[in-house]
């Protein structure tokens, strides 16, 4: 292993390269990860505003190439990078609930003193470092591309049907057919539930389709909520509903579509102020409203059963790019002609 690695930086307005930074030392609990696969997100969005960064990406898998002798890991370990940096030691991390740790770990590359190695390096990259308790193993018979998929692609989707004990006697609204959406599919036929999708882009329309969506239906719809209800039992409405487009006219076609009684998990960020009206969208409806990240990592053999079984996994992952090709991979993303789409750092 020499001394420099590869990473993928937005140097200019809309225009990505790889650069060559200094490979990172593992230290304490950090631990060097050789990555092997990387899941794009909303990096993206970076991209298309114009924005320059040094750092891209919070995804990956791989395989640990060095410790500092803290840690349990041994080098060749397949593990999963989770996308947070947590403290290990909070009553949330404690409790498997990492995403919501009390003291808000900073990312090792932003603290100088652990690291000693600066500039800052994200997952797009052929090393990086994560805490050793941030890194579950990759059980054998599962490859690194389907690993990849239990963050991002099919976690938070994953983590709002397990608050929601969505069965197979339950009808789920999906709103938005994204990577995030195309995974909520995965998820609900693991459970054999029935689909309905919202969508507006063809290609996703397509996928969703190709995916078992029982229906797919345009969000410029003006009678899509009722449209929705007719696809279900006497009409009442959706058992639960996942909001995966992080658009407040899609949040609101969740709240209304849903049966009373029902249950909305909201898993896309979305930074617009939703209407909500007390008493005709909960009290009067019973309706149960869900905000959720991601899972909790006590459920994570319980998602690696889903990439064990699933036939869809092929088709959420609709592109696998090399990593020298990032300023391709980004416009694809920004055309939203794809579901999930795997980097490979190594070509």
């Amino acid at each position: 292993m020499g001394n420099t690695m590869k990473k993928a930086v937005i140097h200019a307005p809309r225009q990505a390269r790889l650069v060559d930074v200094p490979i990172p030392e593992p230290r304490g609990d950090l631990v060097l990860i050789r990555v092997r696969a990387v899941p794009m997100c909303t990096e993206y969005k970076t991209w298309e505003s114009g924005r320059t960064a040094e750092a891209l990406g919070h995804e990956g898998v791989g395989e640990v190439a060095a410790v500092d002798g803290h840690s349990d890991l041994a080098v060749g370990d397949r593990v999963v990078i989770l996308g947070l940096f947590s403290c290990g030691t909070c009553r949330y991390c404690r409790a498997g609930h990492v995403m919501h740790c009390m003291n808000k770990v900073r990312h090792p590359s932003q603290a100088n003193g652990q690291t000693g190695s600066p500039p800052r390096t994200g997952a797009y990259a052929q090393f990086r470092l994560a805490r050793s308790w941030m890194l579950p193993r990759i059980p054998d018979d599962i490859s690194f591309e389907q690993a990849a998929l239990t963050w991002c692609g099919l976690g938070p989707t994953f983590g709002a049907m397990q608050r929601m004990a969505v069965d197979a006697f339950d009808t789920v609204l999906v709103t938005g057919a994204g990577p995030v959406g195309l995974g909520a599919l995965v998820n609900a036929a693991s459970r054999g539930a029935r689909a309905i999708v919202v969508e507006g882009v063809p290609w996703r329309v397509e996928r969703a389709r190709a995916m078992g969506a029982a229906a797919v239906l345009d969000p410029a719809d003006p009678e899509l909520v009722a449209h929705i209800r007719s696809l279900t039992t006497d009409g009442l409405g959706v058992d639960c509903a996942v909001e995966c487009a992080g658009v407040v006219a899609a949040q609101r076609v969740c709240v209304e579509a849903a049966r009373p009684r029902g249950q909305v998990a909201f898993v896309a960020e979305c930074n617009e102020e939703l209407p909500i009206r007390v008493s005709p969208d909960m009290i009067r409806t019973g309706l149960t409203l869900i905000g959720q990240w991601h899972y909790s990592m006590n459920d994570f053999e319980r998602l690696l059963a889903v990439v064990r079984s699933s036939p869809l996994l092929d088709q959420h992952v609709s592109h696998r790019l090399p990593l020298s090709r990032v300023q391709e991979a980004l416009e694809l993303c920004a055309s939203h002609q794809c579901g999930k789409v795997i980097l490979d750092p190594w070509k």
